[in-house]
């Protein structure tokens, strides 16, 4: 999905995958990974005011907090949303924290700000680690080469882009 900011796409994503939610497993079903901690924040916030009716559990995880208080919460509450910025999903995977087995839906945020940022790797690393049978989706505001290369390397052949015309002025 291309659109700018402030065009909804977080609820363009959100939305359909808190529908698809089985709040009974206990289980992380939707990670989505942002490039910076107040995306994250902003994004885990979203999700949880949406989901709120339905009482589905979001959590969000990034650098320079306490790694302790997350694994904590998380071992506490196993949230059924993951938000999180790339290094602190991979610190939690290495520590073997977080079981990504059970994801069905994961979503990159703001893409081309991480490919800008450098975490590819990272993310083809978080992305080895989530059940292969997920649905990948992107949102960015812009769709460089880079871009389109890990639509092409990590979404379904069929996948379709879709943009969203930039505001006239």
């Amino acid at each position: 999905g291309q659109a700018q900011t402030g065009t909804g796409k977080t609820a363009a994503f959100g939305l359909p995958v808190l529908q698809q939610l089985d709040l009974d497993l206990r289980q992380i079903q939707a990670v989505i990974i942002s490039p910076t901690r107040e995306l994250a924040i902003q994004t885990q916030e979203e999700l949880f005011h949406l989901g709120k009716e339905k009482r589905a559990k979001v959590q969000v995880v990034y650098g320079g907090a306490d790694i302790r208080r997350q694994i904590k919460q998380l071992e506490q509450h196993t949230p059924h949303i993951l938000v999180g910025t790339p290094g602190r999903l991979l610190d939690h995977i290495q520590r073997g924290t977080i079981n990504l087995a059970h994801v069905k839906h994961l979503i990159l945020d703001e893409a081309d700000e991480m490919l800008n940022m450098g975490f590819v790797e990272d993310i083809e690393t978080i992305i080895s680690k989530t059940n292969p049978e997920h649905t990948t989706m992107l949102f960015s505001a812009t769709m460089p080469e880079g871009i389109k290369k890990i639509a092409k390397n990590y979404m379904k052949p069929d996948y379709k882009h879709i943009q969203v015309k930039q505001k006239t002025v």
